[in-house]
């Protein structure tokens, strides 16, 4: 199974940059993994919030080739333990998943179609982080529930 982290916006800012790095080195270990920066649409800042999140969309949708396996982070959907996590994961690869992509929206969100698109929905919590605060957790979540999958020491309970 590969993982891939698809978010809409700027590439890595400086400060999350080392540490996003550093974890998809480590989930590489496990699973070839990579990241896809969607830049936002061509005059994003004189369109609608609807019209943006259309285009964005269409950006993803785009992309995105039928048997993939999307999770869209969104604030409303399931919250999972690093434990369920890591069950989620081995669930997709005992599927034969192959590719199982997570999916960080706009800043305004992701349009009906992609979320009707989602094959789940996961909420990193009920707090609010900026998108680049979210790459960083995100790949350092998926890393736990790897080494959690593998019985390592990283996580500890």
């Amino acid at each position: 199974m590969k993982i891939s982290f698809w978010s809409v916006g700027k590439i890595h800012e400086p400060y999350v940059k080392e540490g996003v790095v550093e974890f998809t080195r480590r989930i590489n270990r496990y699973y070839k993994t990579d990241w896809v920066i969607i830049p936002a649409p061509k005059n994003a800042a004189a369109l609608s919030e609807t019209d943006l999140k259309k285009k964005e969309g269409e950006l993803i949708l785009d992309k995105l080739s039928r048997e993939d396996y999307l999770v869209l982070l969104d604030e409303r959907g399931k919250e999972l333990s690093s434990e369920g996590l890591a069950r989620f994961m081995e669930q997709r690869a005992n599927e034969s998943v192959r590719q199982l992509i997570f999916l960080i929206g706009g800043a305004f969100g992701t349009d009906e179609a992609v979320q009707q698109r989602a094959r789940f929905r996961w909420s990193l919590s009920q707090l609010v982080f900026p998108h680049q605060l979210v790459r960083l957790i995100l790949a350092e979540q998926v890393y736990r529930a790897c080494t959690i999958l593998n019985n390592e020491k990283y996580h500890h309970k």
